[in-house]
């Protein structure tokens, strides 16, 4: 992106997967494409699941679990020979979406990725909140509210927790408690299709999630982004449940879609770099 936020050159590819090594080639691979096709020398920007320990610089708390325990910034910053600004991916989400996108004029932004993980991301005036720990936002593994009947029993996360959020309302969740009830094994898109009640426990399971959200932190708007955002009837299910959770008379956060798709965790990369950013 040049400086006003406007797209100058995009490249998509595949992450490798269990593999640290390719990790860093990719990137470094797609910067000196950039520059070759730009004839610019380019800031970076990365988010990435997980964060990077205050303790030790290594990455932590990644669902991409070959990134954990490793030199992530401190190896890229080598390949590419310049400092590098490296966030949380749900975090970049976030400041794209309370930039220039969804969140745009809200004073807290609450940033959500509802995708393969779920993570969380907290804007306030248009900074990123990180937090003492790194894990300011980090929703997804708090234990899903008061569990009960089809909650349980509660499942294993690759955290090494049991009941964590994630492991409800990440979409290998949703495809999990689908199977687990009527023994059929379907993506999440086809079990969103049936519009049955795995998607109605998969609605109230978020409201009470997102209820404990709003109760602490008094979001202006959440922001909702990966696969699952796109059902359309989350947005208006999910505020009509959360009512009954939330300690209020009355409930003024919106729940809304984010703007800049798929590409808002990359944007708000970018963005690091801004004076709207870090």
């Amino acid at each position: 992106m040049d400086a006003g936020g406007r797209e100058i050159f995009r490249r998509r590819m595949v992450s490798p997967r269990d593999d640290y090594a390719a990790t860093i080639a990719a990137v470094s691979s797609l910067v000196k494409e950039i520059e070759e096709k730009t004839g610019k020398r380019a800031s970076v920007g990365i988010g990435m699941p997980g964060a990077l320990s205050r303790l030790t610089g290594l990455v932590k708390n990644s669902n991409s679990t070959w990134l954990i325990g490793k030199p992530f910034k401190e190896d890229v910053q080598q390949a590419l020979k310049r400092e590098v600004h490296v966030e949380n991916d749900a975090n970049c989400f976030a400041l794209s979406e309370a930039v220039d996108g969804a969140g745009r004029g809200a004073q807290v932004v609450f940033g959500v990725i509802l995708g393969t993980g779920v993570g969380g991301g907290i804007v306030v005036d248009g900074k990123v909140l990180t937090g003492p720990n790194a894990i300011a936002g980090e929703w997804g593994h708090n234990a899903l509210p008061l569990p009960a009947g089809p909650d349980l029993p509660l499942p294993r996360c690759y955290c090494g927790r049991t009941g964590c959020i994630e492991t409800y309302l990440s979409g290998p969740g949703l495809a999990r408690d689908h199977e687990s009830r009527t023994g059929e094994r379907l993506a999440p898109e086809a079990i969103v299709s049936l519009q049955d009640e795995s998607l109605r426990r998969y609605e109230e399971r978020l409201a009470r999630s997102l209820a404990g959200v709003i109760n602490i932190l008094d979001p202006d708007v959440i922001v909702l982004g990966g696969g699952m955002s796109n059902v359309e009837r989350l947005y208006e299910e999910v505020p009509r449940l959360w009512t009954s959770h939330v300690f209020s008379d009355r409930v003024a956060t919106r729940l809304i879609r984010h703007v800049h798709g798929d590409s808002s965790g990359v944007r708000g990369a970018a963005w690091l770099w801004s004076e709207n950013g870090l």
